[in-house]
């Protein structure tokens, strides 16, 4: 029994001395050297739609359910930018969240369905006239700090 714990104390100090000492990084190798700011491209993003793009900021959300997306906070203001990943491929870690990551990947847009409530109740019903274009970067690869 008393090996069984200290098995166990090992795996558990090994494991975190890994998870603190750096440096993770996930899915395909970075390939591109010169940085985009996220505020040039929630400036102008249809100016960089299908290009790829090597961005850097803070880890401000993580997927709760699968890791499968992560979003980063822009140089500038408040603004945010979400990098989506395909499920499994790439599983960010709740732990990225407050850590600076480096994300290669593509810009895209998508356009989503606005919802709005009755007026007699508090049921939500899509409103297929009201669509809104958004923008993300689908994720290739990523370096977190």
């Amino acid at each position: 029994m008393k090996v069984v714990s200290k098995i166990i104390i090992m795996l558990l100090l090994s494991t975190t001395i890994s998870f603190s000492s750096g440096v993770k990084k996930y899915g395909k190798e970075i390939t591109l050297e010169e940085k985009t700011k996220i505020s040039d491209i929630l400036k102008n993003p249809v100016e960089f739609e299908g290009k790829k793009v090597l961005v850097e900021g803070t880890v401000v959300g993580v997927c709760e359910k699968r890791g499968c997306w992560i979003k980063l906070a822009s140089d500038k203001g408040y603004g945010t930018i979400k990098i989506k990943v395909n499920d499994g491929e790439i599983v960010f870690p709740l732990e990225a969240k407050g850590k600076k990551a480096l994300v290669e990947g593509k810009v895209y847009s998508l356009v989503t369905k606005t919802k709005h409530e009755h007026k007699d109740g508090d049921k939500e019903c899509e409103n297929e006239s009201a669509q809104k274009k958004i923008y993300q970067i689908k994720g290739l690869g990523a370096v977190i700090k």
